[in-house]
């Protein structure tokens, strides 16, 4: 597994990290037994990143992840919570008092004195501007709640307000095939700052790994079933944004030239995976896994070869020719 700095926190950590929303809630029933079988085959595979949230399960995922780390102290894991969307996504809330209550849950959840990277959950836009915010964060980090602090955002423009700020140390987006609008100058500003660049939703909510037909159905605990349209939160989280009949389309063809122009053997998943921490900027990018077949299969992509110019220019065509239109004006 190739390794990077984590932007300003100056954490050493696996390019192929682990998303744990799915060990929590919202992508169907997940055992506590399977939850800590992800976990550990992760591990085992040299995933060293893990990122969960404190409204994932309601405080399931970082329980799981806590208990996970305590177990394996001397294995260098580094864990990101993120902190705001139990409460109404209002600015008002977004205040030293709530971000103290918040991570102190979050330090009792995952069993830490002081928490490796705690990031705003995709607050209100205002949010990003407000030098209040950052103040509050700089305290949590003097206080020593917290060794780091970033921020997971919906839009590109909300990432460029971050980036500017001296104090965040990272910057989580959406960044996949189906979704380039982060290459053109998140990446750029963010490597110039030295922020680390945490890429979630590589798979476009499992679409890039070729197995979803027109008839593919997902339970009703399943975000992939209840949030098609937004109805629970920003539609971009489910699919990317992209309407589920285009993106199985895209999926076919995306599946095609991962077997015309790659000169390694990797599946379609993992060459998403491969090519998101393979672009400039990224830090480590952090798919979910509900098995630990699935796991494993996405860590390996964490040691793929280069994948080259003429698979990221197919990447860009299928993007262009099918893609853009839904989502480049969006987010």
């Amino acid at each position: 597994m190739e390794k990077q700095v984590l932007g300003r926190t100056g954490r050493l950590v696996s390019v192929v990290g682990l998303g744990t929303w799915q060990l929590g809630a919202d992508w169907g029933s997940v055992t506590d037994d399977q939850a800590r079988a992800v976990l550990d085959a992760s591990l085992e595979s040299g995933v060293t990143f893990f990122d969960t949230a404190d409204v994932y399960g309601d405080g399931r995922s970082e329980q799981a992840v806590g208990a996970f780390r305590a177990d394996h102290a001397d294995a260098g894991i580094t864990v990101a919570t993120k902190m705001g969307r139990r409460m109404d996504q209002v600015p008002e809330n977004y205040v030293l008092e709530n971000f103290r209550e918040w991570t102190d849950r979050s330090r009792r959840n995952l069993g830490m004195e002081t928490l490796d990277l705690v990031q705003l959950h995709c607050p209100p836009t205002a949010v990003y501007s407000s030098d209040e915010v950052y103040d509050a964060l700089d305290t949590l980090v003097e206080e020593g709640v917290t060794a780091a602090y970033g921020v997971s955002v919906e839009t590109v423009d909300e990432a460029l307000t971050a980036i500017a700020r001296p104090g965040v140390a990272t910057v989580q987006i959406i960044l996949n095939a189906f979704r380039l609008k982060p290459l053109d100058e998140v990446l750029p500003a963010a490597s110039e700052a030295g922020v680390g660049i945490i890429a979630r939703v590589p798979l476009a909510s499992g679409l890039l790994s070729g197995r979803y037909t027109h008839e593919t159905t997902f339970a009703d605990d399943d975000h992939r079933t209840f949030n098609r349209k937004g109805e629970a939160f920003d539609v971009g989280e489910t699919f990317s944004g992209v309407p589920f009949d285009v993106g199985v389309d895209a999926a076919a063809r995306f599946t095609e030239l991962t077997g015309t122009a790659l000169n390694q053997d990797l599946t379609p998943a993992q060459a998403a995976i491969a090519w998101v921490w393979q672009r400039a900027g990224v830090s480590t990018v952090i798919p979910g896994a509900r098995t630990p077949e699935q796991a494993r299969l996405n860590a390996a992509a964490g040691s793929a070869q280069v994948l080259g110019p003429l698979f990221t220019s197919g990447v860009r065509e299928i993007y262009d020719d099918a893609i853009k239109e839904h989502v480049q004006d969006k987010w």
